[in-house]
């Protein structure tokens, strides 16, 4: 078998060396990352042709395996773990990928683009199920199943469910648009894709244990459905008859089926005959649903298969593997056996009724001799196995076995065969597997004898640790002396280490060699059970006296040279292989076998021996490995067996092998109760004295930390406190420092503000004048170009209403140009119709003159006098129809008339209008400006009447002229004699009262220097107040005109 390690790599070859044919495994597939690490495998689906395969793995990474080109690449890097796969859409390069974060995308193969992306799901997409004809596909979760057209990728239904009833898989049905649900309550619905009608309902038996469906199976035909669940039963319908035609009952090893696969076959025409079944051991079993013979099988306990799928031509299984990697098998390799010869009669083959009962449908998987199974036939078959004969009743086994067979396999080979030595002592030993009484026991949990058995007996192996402890366990709660005796874990370490996958069959291997092979072990509990060692002392001085004497004379007892033995089941002398073959022997044997091999081992060693003296060298010798032939030891024991008397032969007492009973585990009550229960009440009362030494000692280990942790804190509180006072003492020189550094900086700070306030009075005195300066040059600009303003805008409304009064003329003028032009036009359209009319009834004269020409010749030409009446009657009616005509031209021509009339009142009324709208606007437009210059003239002399006593009352201020005076009044109109009066009292005023009042000494006291600076910043903001307040005031009035003279203008 080849290991193929791809690691990084994106793509290469499957594997370097051409598989041999006949090996079942081609290749092995494995991916290391960094450091290592094995990155897992966990789902892997076939395309439609059967020679390529997706495979996801752990990292989000989807490879395309090409078995038939010996390649492998890698096509998609999602970043993400995969839940399932899909490679069988129709376009061929296409694959779905269901992601962790329950999105289903799609992938092209070749171009590695994301194709497209469905969304919809609230839990993880368990399965991808894509129709025959790969156009449709339907994706399940626990909580709902969804149908997707795979051409627009968009959901067409949705199904939903009651939330107390999961779903456990929806598929479609092959070569047919059924869709298959399967829930949770073991409930089977078939289903019309396109209308969702339900079709038909399979009917679950009511009797017999519940599966509790996990596993579903559909042959390529559809014809047929396999179910698995939580029991070793599998039900296969007839989906054309909607029956349950047969329940197979596989071998006890599987207790659960995790999936089910139908293996194709290019001759069976889809009707599929053989069926993988995985079970929880990770060992895929592949049966004829027919003759339900075991074919073949996959994986093993040591290597076990976590999911497996099935090419769709039948050629190729892939298989995950337990440790993350892919194992590629061949089929055609697996099934060599098939094409063997059949042999001769193995089963006989009766037809079943219609009408059987569920017991009747059940047939059990039997491995015998594998033949090729033949063809499904209509009619309903069962197998039945060939009856022994009655005189070998005692030697037949369960599952079919036969105990002289064996034994004489084993007599040929010295051993069973590895692969079914599990199976064989399981049939030898008749074990019951009494599942509901195995977990009573291992409910009660761990027994308190075993808590520490890790301290006495530690093991590497946490697993094979947690496995023995829970035998032990289960073995004490049975019986109680088990929790007593201290050699019962060297017993059972074996059988645990050799059923670690299997706790049940392991409690049930060991309580049954105890029950057998131990009889009469604990009657002299608790010493060594001296009538067994008497036994065997009693074999060994009949076969070998000088031994014995040897042993006698050097105070060796059998407790020293059988004991250890026995109470280790020669574990601890044997190595593996040997222990195995040695109990294969042992269990295909009476009890007293056990006994032999012990006199058989001391006999094949007594050369090492006799040549021993010390106890100390033989207590060395009986518990460590020896050089020793277990074939010769086997053949002694077998010699002993049948050459010892019958007086001291142990057959004589030790009883036959008596299985342990089904349902419920037999009492063991072989051994002294008094003693037993003594050193229960002992242990207890030693268990109870141990807790309160434990507890008192915690609360004495409680007591001293709590004494330690307070005298520490003491310590730290003297400490820190100690530490506290000298920063206190360092924290007040340094506020001393800081308070004097401070009081300096204070002092030279109030000089500098002080100075800074005298700068501060000068800067606010040359700014006041400088804005009162640029404010008076601001007012005058604005108020010119008011006035700029106001004369533009008078020119540009004569100009407009000069160009309105022109553009009123030219419209008249050329409605009057339209009138006429219209006259003119009816004035010829008259005419033209005039012409026609003459023309037409000049036409209609000469057509009468030529009328009345004919009728004239016609009258010469004898006519009768009814002919003249009818010439006559026409030409009336011709008369007629003209003036008719003639009247409908003189009624249209009046009609025009009457409209030309109409639309010349309709324009003169429209000019009247016009001419009203202008004068209108006209008289208002005069009147807003005579309205406005009125109010400009009024602003100007009340501004003037202000400007006489201002300018009386400020002498300091030298005499501008009246020009200025009368531009600063116009801006400053709004601005009442009180502002005015207020703004004139300025910093830089030249009033000896005012000059003293803002004089001021340095040489004051710091309060007066206080007051006085508080006043003098009061004063500024007051006169930044005003400023503000005059300035938005003259803002607002020129704003307000500008928008008075742009409505004026429009």
């Amino acid at each position: 078998m080849e290991v193929t390690d791809i690691g990084n790599k994106e793509e290469g070859k499957v594997w370097h060396r051409k598989p041999t044919p006949g090996k079942g495994v081609l290749v092995t597939v494995v991916r290391t990352a960094q450091q290592a690490k094995t990155v897992r495998f966990l789902h892997v689906a076939f395309d439609t042709t059967g020679d390529s395969f997706l495979a996801g793995d752990h990292h989000g990474n989807i490879y395309v395996f090409d078995i038939s080109r010996n390649r492998f690449r890698l096509v998609q890097k999602t970043g993400q773990a995969c839940t399932a796969l899909a490679f069988s859409l129709r376009r061929t390069t296409e694959f779905l990928v269901a992601m962790a974060d329950y999105t289903i995308k799609c992938f092209d193969k070749d171009t590695k683009q994301l194709v497209s992306w469905m969304r919809g799901h609230e839990g993880a997409v368990s399965s991808i199920s894509v129709h025959s004809s790969g156009r449709y596909a339907i994706t399940t979760s626990l909580d709902t199943a969804q149908l997707w057209d795979l051409d627009t990728f968009q959901r067409k239904r949705k199904l939903n469910i009651r939330q107390s009833v999961g779903i456990q898989r929806v598929f479609f049905l092959p070569l047919s648009n059924t869709i298959l649900s399967c829930f949770s309550d073991d409930s089977i619905f078939a289903w019309e894709s396109d209308t969702l009608f339900c079709k038909y309902q399979l009917p679950v038996p009511d009797c017999g244990p519940k599966i509790s469906y996990k596993a579903f199976a559909v042959t390529r035909d559809g014809k047929s459905l396999a179910a698995g669940g939580r029991s070793n039963l599998l039900h296969l319908w007839c989906l054309d008859s909607k029956q349950l035609v047969r329940v197979i009952q596989m071998p006890t090893q599987v207790r659960t089926v995790r999936q089910l696969e139908f293996l194709p076959d290019s001759f069976d025409g889809g009707a599929s005959q053989t069926l993988g079944v995985l079970s929880q051991d990770g060992v895929m079993r592949f049966i004829n649903i027919h003759t339900c013979k075991l074919l073949f099988h996959m994986g093993s306990h040591e290597v076990a298969i976590t999911t497996v799928t099935v090419s769709p031509n039948g050629r190729h299984v892939v298989a995950i593997m337990d440790n993350g990697s892919i194992n590629v098998y061949s089929v055609q390799s697996l099934t060599q056996e098939l094409n063997k010869p059949p042999p001769s009669q193995v089963a006989v083959v009766s037809g079943g009724g219609a009408d059987q009962d569920l017991s009747n449908l059940k047939v059990k998987v039997r491995s015998e001799v594998v033949q090729r199974p033949a063809k499904c036939s209509g009619r309903r078959t069962h197998v039945k196995i060939l009856r022994p004969p009655a005189d070998d009743k005692e030697n037949e086994l369960p599952a079919g076995l036969n105990k002289k067979r064996l034994v004489a396999m084993l007599k040929a080979f010295g051993e069973y065969p590895a692969k079914y030595r599990m199976f064989v002592w399981r049939s030898l030993l008749c074990l019951p597997e009494n599942h509901a009484a195995y977990s009573s026991l291992t409910d009660k949990g761990l027994h308190s004898a075993y808590l520490t058995l890790h301290d006495k007996y530690p093991i590497k192996s946490h697993k094979l640790q947690r496995g023995l402890q829970r035998v032990l366990s289960a073995l004490a709660h049975w019986a109680a002396i088990f929790g007593e005796v201290e050699y019962l874990p060297l017993v059972a370490f074996p059988f645990v280490k050799l059923f670690q996958n299997n706790p049940m069959l392991c409690f049930e291997v060991v309580a049954t060699v105890i029950v057998n092979w131990g009889q009469h072990w604990f009657e002299y509990f608790p010493n060594p059970p001296l009538n067994i060692l008497s036994m065997a002392e009693n074999v060994l001085a009949h076969h070998d006296k000088e031994l014995l004497q040897h042993l006698v004379d050097c105070g060796i007892t059998s407790q020293l040279y059988v004991w250890p033995l026995l109470e280790t089941l020669f574990s601890e002398v044997l190595t593996r292989d040997e222990w195995l073959k040695l109990f294969d022997n042992v269990f295909s044997n009476h009890p007293s076998f056990l006994l032999m091999a012990c006199v058989a081992y001391i006999t094949c060693c007594r050369e090492p021996l006799l040549l021993c003296s010390q106890k100390e060298d033989f207590e060395y010798f009986f518990h460590h490995r020896n050089n020793l032939d277990l074939g010769a030891m086997i053949k002694e024991a077998y010699r002993l067996m049948g050459g010892t008397p019958a007086d001291i032969h142990p057959r004589n007492m030790l009883s036959d092998l008596t299985p342990l009973t089904k349902g419920q585990y037999p009492v063991f009550n072989h051994y002294p109760d008094f003693i037993v229960e003594y050193q229960s009440r002992e242990r207890e009362k030693i268990r109870l004295q141990e807790m309160e030494y434990l507890r008192e000692r915690q609360e004495v280990s409680a007591l001293r930390a709590d004494f330690v942790r307070r005298q520490a804190e003491e310590e730290a509180y003297y400490a820190q406190q100690e530490l506290l006072q000298k920063a206190e003492e360092q924290r007040r020189n340094i506020l001393a420092q800081e308070e004097e550094k401070l009081t300096q900086q204070r002092t030279k700070l109030a000089a500098m503000k002080r100075e800074l306030k005298v700068k501060e009075l000068q800067l606010l005195d040359a700014t006041k004048g400088r804005f009162l300066k640029n404010q008076q040059d601001l007012r005058a600009s604005q108020v010119q170009r008011l006035d700029q303003e106001i004369s533009r805008k008078m020119d540009l409304r004569e100009r407009e209403t000069a160009a309105a009064v022109q553009d009123l003329e030219v419209r008249q003028m050329e409605l009057e140009a339209q009138r006429r032009q219209l006259e003119q036009h009816m004035f010829k359209e008259q005419e033209r119709v005039g012409r026609e009319v003459e023309k037409e009834v000049e036409m209609r004269m000469r057509r009468a003159e030529e009328e009345e020409a004919s009728y004239t010749e016609l009258l010469h030409c004898t006519e009768t006098n009814m002919q003249a009446l009818e010439e006559s009657l026409a030409e009336a009616c011709q008369i007629g129809l003209d003036s008719d005509w003639q009247r409908e031209v003189a009624e249209r021509l009046q009609q025009v008339d009457v409209e030309q009339e109409r639309k010349r009142e309709k324009l003169a009324e429209l000019h009247r209008q016009t001419l009203a709208e202008e004068e209108r606007l006209a008289d208002t437009m005069r009147d807003v400006a005579g309205r406005k210059w009125d109010e400009i003239m009024s602003s100007r002399a009340q501004l003037q009447k202000q400007q006489q006593p201002l300018s009386s009352t400020d002498t300091g201020l030298p005499h501008r002229p009246s020009a200025t005076t009368a531009v600063y009044a116009g801006t400053n109109s709004a601005t009442s004699p009180k502002q005015a009066e207020t703004n004139m009292v300025c910093l830089n005023s030249s009033s000896p009262s005012e000059s003293t009042s803002t004089n001021f000494s340095l040489d004051r006291g710091r309060a007066q220097l206080d007051s006085s600076e508080r006043q003098l910043l009061k004063e500024v903001r007051e006169l930044r107040q005003k400023l503000a307040v005059r300035a938005r005031e003259g803002s607002s009035a020129s704003s307000q005109s500008v928008h008075t003279l742009s409505s004026v203008s429009q």
